[in-house]
C-alpha cells in the first residue's frame, strides 16, 4: 500500500480522535497537497521577449575568464558532445555562453548538428566601447557559426549608472535587434546598484541574475535580490538565474539550491554549468525530483 493511501485510511479509521485535534490533522496531511512539477526540459518563455526555451540552460563558463572555463578545459570533443547529449538526451535547448569563457567554438561544433530554430543561444560581451561591441557582434556570429544570436547581454555590469554610462553600447544592441542580428538584449548584473538600475530600465529585456539561498557570490541577501527581481518581472523582463549553486559553494547541497531556485517564483529559467554527462543527468533528475 502506498504511504499516502495508508495515511488516508488511518485518518478515516480514527475519525473522532482526529476531529479533536484539527491542527494536528492539518499539519499531518499538508504534505499531501500536490506541488508543482518541474522538469529541466520544460518549455518556458523569457518575459515578454517571445523567446521560448528550456528551463535549464547549459552553462559553459564555470570559473570562466580569460577565454577559458572548466567546460572548455574538457577539450573540444568531450565538451561539444556534452552539449549535444544535453540537447538529445535531456531536452536542453538553451546554450549560455560568453566571449570571456572562450566557449563559442565549442558551442558552434554542437550547433552544426542541431536545427538552428530549436535552440536558444545567449552570449555576453565585456566590451564597453560601442564600435568594439559592433565588431564583437560580427565576430560572435562567425565564431558560433550562426546568422543571428537570440540574446546578447552586456556582461558583468557593476555601476549604478550603467544605463547612462553605457548608452552607446545599448544603442548598438538596439540597432542589432532592429536588423535581426539579435532577438533580445539585456545585461548580467554583479552589484545590487546595477541590478536596481536594470530593473528601472525599459531597455533591459533579459537579465541574468545571481540567486541562491546562502548569498554566495550574490549582489545582496536573497530577500533583497528577490524584491528587485519582482520589479523586473512586473515590467515583463525575462529573468535567467545564475550562481544557483553559489559558484560551487553549494555543490554538496544541489537539491537544496535547485529547490530554492524553482520555488522562488521569480526565475523563468536558470543556468548551471555541468562538467560531465553524469553531472548533467544528475541536475535534470534533481529538478524533476524537486
Amino acid at each position: 500500500m502506498l504511504r499516502r493511501d495508508f495515511l488516508r485510511g488511518t485518518a478515516t479509521g480514527l475519525g473522532a480522535a482526529w476531529l479533536t485535534s484539527k491542527s494536528t490533522l492539518a499539519s499531518t496531511l499538508a504534505f499531501e497537497t500536490p506541488s508543482r512539477k518541474f522538469n529541466a526540459h520544460d518549455e518556458v518563455t523569457l518575459g515578454r521577449t517571445g523567446i521560448r526555451t528550456s528551463r535549464l540552460a547549459m552553462g559553459t563558463g564555470t570559473i570562466g575568464s580569460g577565454g577559458h572555463s572548466n567546460q572548455t578545459r574538457l577539450g573540444m570533443n568531450p565538451f561539444s558532445k556534452l552539449l549535444l547529449d544535453g540537447y538529445n538526451e535531456n531536452g536542453l535547448r538553451f546554450f549560455d555562453t560568453a566571449d570571456s569563457y572562450g566557449s563559442h567554438p565549442y558551442v558552434a561544433t554542437a550547433l552544426k548538428q542541431i536545427p538552428r530554430d530549436k535552440v536558444t543561444v545567449l552570449t555576453k560581451s565585456d566590451n564597453r566601447n560601442p564600435a568594439g561591441l559592433r565588431t564583437d557582434l560580427d565576430r560572435f556570429r562567425k565564431e558560433l557559426g550562426i546568422d543571428y544570436i537570440d540574446i546578447v547581454l552586456i556582461h558583468c555590469v557593476t555601476e549604478g549608472d550603467w544605463t547612462t554610462r553605457y548608452r552607446g553600447c545599448m544603442d548598438v544592441l538596439s540597432e542589432a535587434k532592429h536588423k535581426g542580428i539579435i532577438r533580445a538584449h539585456g545585461c548580467s548584473c554583479h552589484s545590487i546598484e546595477a541590478l536596481r538600475a536594470a530593473a528601472a530600465s525599459p531597455w533591459v529585456e533579459v537579465d541574468l541574475v545571481r540567486l541562491n539561498p546562502i548569498s554566495s557570490h550574490m549582489d545582496a541577501d536573497p530577500d533583497t535580490v528577490i524584491g528587485v527581481i519582482k520589479q523586473m518581472r512586473a515590467s515583463g523582463k525575462g529573468i535567467v538565474g545564475m550562481k544557483i549553486l553559489g559558484q560551487g559553494d553549494m555543490r554538496s547541497r544541489p537539491s537544496e539550491a535547485i529547490r530554492y531556485a524553482l520555488n522562488s517564483g521569480v526565475l523563468d529559467a536558470f543556468t548551471i554549468g555541468a562538467e560531465s554527462r553524469r553531472e548533467q543527468d544528475d541536475l535534470t533528475q534533481r529538478i524533476a525530483a524537486a
